[in-house]
């Protein structure tokens, strides 16, 4: 039986990690290797660096700031370490996989040229690629007759819209490569109001990878709602834990509670002969 996981994401922005509603409104919030290695410890079966202001502002990904977070964070986590934003080629996984990352996240430069998704599993394999996908859904007159694909995915951060159908581009990204989903409701997205489930199933049967749902999370009921009638194989979290508003640990005890498969916690760490060196 297929473990499901709970992610923890951290929106980094100039070196910090900062928390907003829809993508707007950002607070500080703390150190991100410091918060990466506390999550892992409570039991965080992945951690997510995101640097949210890379693509908007045409900044060369893994490079300055975030080059040394995503350095500082590698050298201190055991759990797979997501990072993204800004990731436009090849050559930007291979700098975000030299710096310390498992797995890379691509979302606007996908959008642009999806052969990206393919030249990067070809060389780094699929598991190292990540789609991660924005969506929102459409006004109704927008949608017109769009039947089971009411949303439509947005690029740059949550900036700009496409007319891309969501379900058909989850679609089109892993026929090009990607080995998993990172699948974003901005429409939920820091509302606590809980994730769009209709968006993470709708994704979820429509493809073969693993489907990570983001956006909304306000408790351990929502986690819990999204893994079992959203259908997704994990659930990405970020502001109810950077607020003390629920626990990694406390997470994963409802997600145990609910019969939900997880890995056990508290997390330790390997001794460092186990960790093995970053490639």
């Amino acid at each position: 039986m297929l473990m499901r996981r709970l992610v923890v994401c951290l929106d980094v922005d100039a070196g910090r990690v900062v928390k907003g509603t829809r993508f707007q409104r950002l607070r500080e919030i703390g150190d991100p290797v410091v918060l990466a290695e506390r999550y892992a410890r409570q039991g965080a079966d992945e951690i997510v660096l995101l640097d949210i202001s890379a693509t908007a502002a045409h900044r060369t990904p893994i490079h300055g700031a975030m080059a040394e977070v995503v350095r500082r964070a590698a050298e201190r986590l055991w759990v797979p370490l997501t990072v993204g934003g800004g990731i436009r080629s090849v050559e930007d996984v291979d700098a975000a996989l030299r710096a310390g990352a498992d797995k890379v996240a691509i979302n606007s430069a996908a959008v642009r040229r999806p052969a990206v998704l393919t030249e990067a599993a070809t060389r780094f394999g699929a598991q190292c690629v990540v789609a991660s996908i924005d969506a929102r859904r459409a006004p109704v007159a927008a949608a017109g007759d769009a039947g089971p694909d009411p949303w439509r995915v947005v690029v740059r951060g949550g900036r700009t819209p496409t007319n891309l159908g969501a379900v058909d581009w989850a679609r089109t990204c892993v026929g090009h490569g990607a080995g998993e989903l990172l699948v974003t409701s901005i429409d939920a997205d820091g509302t606590r109001g809980g994730y769009d489930l209709d968006l993470t199933r709708t994704i979820a049967d429509a493809v073969t990878v693993p489907v990570v749902a983001s956006g909304g999370a306000g408790s351990a009921a929502d986690v819990c709602a999204v893994l079992q009638q959203g259908r997704a194989d994990a659930a990405l979290v970020a502001g109810i834990v950077h607020d003390g508003v629920e626990t990694v640990s406390g997470l994963k005890r409802a997600m145990a509670a609910a019969g939900l498969p997880v890995r056990g916690w508290p997390a330790t760490r390997p001794a460092r002969a186990e960790v093995g060196p970053t490639p």
